[in-house]
C-alpha cells in the first residue's frame, strides 16, 4: 500500500492521512466525507491547524490512494494539506478521483496556479488575509479563474480582516463569480462578532463555522 521514495513508479504522491470524518466547512458541511492529506506546504499562516502536514508523510501509489478512498463507502472526496497542489500528481489524483465518480473538492492555500484543476473539481481557494501574515502569497491571477463551481474563503482573524475582505469582494466583484465563505478564525476571532459585521453591513458573503471544531474542538475529526 505504501512505498518509499524509491520504490515503485512515478504514480506516488506524499500522503499524511486518509481519514473518514464530516466535511466542516464549505459547501458540502455535514456530508460524510473521505480527506486525503497530502503532505507539505510552502505557506506558513500563523492560524495553521495542520502544521503536522508539513514535512513527513508515506509515499503511497495512485492506485492505492483509490482503494483506501472507496474502502470507506462515501461519496465526497476532500483534497487537502498542507497545499495539495505543491505536489504535481495532486492533479492527476483529482482527475482519478472524478473518474471513479466521487464528488471532488480541493483545498487549496490560493498560492499555486488552480488553472489545470479538472474542471470536475469544485476548487475551495482561500484568499489570505493580512492577519495569516501571508497576504503577499496570494495568486491573484487565479481570481478569474474561479466559476459558480468553485467557492473562495477568507480566514478572518479581526476587524482588520473583515474591512479587507470587504474590499476584496468589491474589487474583483467575487459574489458575481463564485460562492464567497467567511470564517472566523478559530480562537481569534467570536463567531458570533463576525455574524453581527455581516448583517449590519449587508456583507454578500457566506458565514461559516468549522463544524469539525465545534464536534471534536482542536482534534481532527474522525
Amino acid at each position: 500500500m505504501v512505498g518509499d521514495e524509491a520504490a515503485g513508479g512515478r504514480d506516488r504522491l506524499r500522503i499524511t492521512e486518509i481519514f473518514h470524518s464530516l466535511q466542516g466547512e464549505a459547501r458540502a458541511a455535514g456530508w460524510p466525507t473521505v480527506f486525503v492529506r497530502l503532505t507539505g506546504c510552502p505557506l506558513r499562516c500563523g492560524y495553521c491547524d495542520t502544521a503536522y502536514a508539513f514535512s513527513g508523510g508515506d509515499w503511497w501509489q495512485l492506485d492505492a490512494i483509490l482503494a483506501e478512498v472507496a474502502r470507506h463507502g462515501a461519496r465526497h472526496v476532500c483534497v487537502t494539506g498542507g497545499e495539495p497542489l505543491a505536489q504535481k500528481r495532486c492533479l492527476e489524483l483529482l482527475q482519478r478521483l472524478c473518474d471513479a465518480g466521487y464528488e471532488v473538492s480541493l483545498e487549496t492555500s490560493g498560492a499555486l496556479d488552480i488553472g489545470a484543476v479538472d474542471p470536475r473539481v469544485s476548487r475551495v481557494m482561500d484568499l489570505k488575509t493580512p492577519g495569516s501574515g501571508e497576504m503577499a502569497r496570494n495568486r491573484l491571477q487565479n481570481i478569474p479563474l474561479l466559476t459558480a463551481h468553485d467557492q473562495v474563503k477568507f480566514v478572518l482573524c479581526d476587524r482588520t480582516d473583515y474591512d479587507w475582505a470587504l474590499s476584496m469582494l468589491r474589487e474583483h466583484d467575487l459574489p458575481a463569480r463564485c460562492e464567497v465563505l467567511f470564517s472566523p478564525s478559530y480562537g481569534q476571532l467570536p463567531p458570533r462578532e463576525l455574524a453581527q459585521w455581516m448583517l449590519d453591513d449587508h456583507a454578500p458573503a457566506r458565514f461559516q463555522i468549522q463544524l469539525h471544531k465545534v464536534l471534536w474542538g482542536e482534534e481532527q475529526g474522525r
